[in-house]
């Protein structure tokens, strides 16, 4: 037994009749309670069968094997070679393997965001993509008078943002319609709402080897995003310098762009990417 890791499910419990969405909702987040209960038990005990996990939540073994059936099929757990036995699978292993690489690379980043912020003046942030969304995980505040309204944890449209559109660059036709889905959002009048326009856009990031947007996603905002890449050489975040139009005109874009280019690659060094060496 594993004591306060899991506790026993009540399996007496009785539902009111006539309250058939509330016994289905009711049901669905036993089942999904249940299941949590099954990893539990396997990262305690590091492998069990049927007739273990069931003693240990006080269900039925046909419960449990339905619940380890949905588990396995989306790879949460498997099967060891000693069949009736299983233990937690590739998935759970990826999903902790994010959260550590998320973690490390705020890490790796967070000083050197620091240094440019107070080096060019601007606010600096580090986005990895979720979903259809860039997610900031490291903020660098520079020391002007008057600072962006980010923190640590803001979602923002890919579309419409610099460090959005260095995370999907690489992406083109079908692959990104899916990340992104049918319909693109306008925030201002510069926001691009059409796929041809954006992959066209794209295609000038990949060329360019940056992207910046100009009032897109708020008016008086304009930003620009360099690529983080990970030892594979795959984009794994986005470094984007931020600030007022007033403040960062177009003009001093490639300037800006140069050095977010140096420390991007800075922090990839750090995740083992090795950036080619033009010899030509």
């Amino acid at each position: 037994m594993i004591g306060d890791t899991v506790q026993r499910v009540n399996t007496g419990e009785e539902i009111e009749p006539g309250q058939e969405g509330d016994r289905r909702s009711g049901a669905a987040v036993q089942s999904v309670d249940r299941a949590l209960m099954v990893l539990e038990i396997l990262g305690a005990q590091g492998s069990a069968g049927i007739t273990e996990i069931a003693d240990e939540l006080g269900v039925h073994k046909s419960t449990v094997s339905r619940l380890v059936a949905v588990l396995e099929a989306r790879g949460f757990v498997e099967q060891l070679a000693d069949r009736g036995k299983y233990r937690l699978g590739f998935t759970v292993v990826r999903l902790a393997g994010a959260t550590v690489a998320g973690r490390d690379l705020a890490k790796a980043s967070q000083a050197r965001c620091d240094a440019l912020a107070e080096e060019v003046g601007e606010t600096v942030n580090l986005a990895i993509l979720e979903g259809d969304r860039a997610i900031n995980i490291v903020e660098a505040t520079g020391p002007a008078g008057v600072s962006l309204r980010t923190w640590v944890g803001q979602a923002s449209p890919v579309h419409a943002t610099s460090s959005g559109k260095v995370l999907v660059c690489e992406m083109v036709g079908a692959e990104l319609r899916e990340r992104l889905g049918e319909k693109l959002d306008s925030f201002t009048d510069n926001t691009i709402t059409n796929y041809v326009k954006l992959e066209r856009e794209l295609a000038e990031v990949r060329e360019r080897g940056w992207a910046y947007t100009v009032e897109e996603l708020e008016t008086g905002l304009h930003a620009l995003a360099a690529p983080v890449r990970d030892n594979t050489g795959k984009i794994v975040a986005a470094l984007s310098i931020s600030g007022p139009a007033y403040r960062m005109p177009e003009a001093r874009f490639a300037e800006l762009a140069a050095r977010a280019c140096v420390v991007a690659g800075e922090i990839g060094m750090r995740l083992g990417y090795l950036p080619r060496i033009n010899r030509s």
